[in-house]
């Protein structure tokens, strides 16, 4: 087995499509906020980092010579792990923090 391609293809999938996806939705919509409002944009933003996943397993099956199916499996795994984790990681940074609860006291007139 090559442990070194199948977590640098893992890796260098899940920054492409996960980046990309990141990237995107900065760019275009300045905030994670519209990703709850389904659409177009939003489904074809999700694509990339399942098309950069399924070319990373692809590529290392084509590069390995033996038990292919289990290393382009373990890189999708791994890759759509570390697609995940980056996705919330973004969306955990990238949240306003502006809004703060304010403590109402009950008023004690009689």
């Amino acid at each position: 087995m090559r442990p070194k391609l199948v977590f640098g293809v893992s890796l260098l999938s899940a920054l492409l499509g996960g980046g990309s996806c990141i990237a995107i939705v900065f760019v275009v919509f300045s905030s994670f906020n519209p990703v709850g409002q389904p659409g177009l944009v939003v489904f074809g933003t999700l694509l990339l980092p399942i098309a950069a996943i399924i070319l990373g397993s692809v590529f290392v099956y084509r590069h390995t010579a033996r038990r292919r199916k289990l290393q382009a499996f373990i890189t999708a795994v791994l890759a759509t792990i570390l697609t995940l984790s980056l996705l919330l990681t973004a969306t955990f940074l990238s949240r306003r923090r502006n809004h703060e609860p304010q403590l109402t006291l009950p008023s004690t007139t009689t």
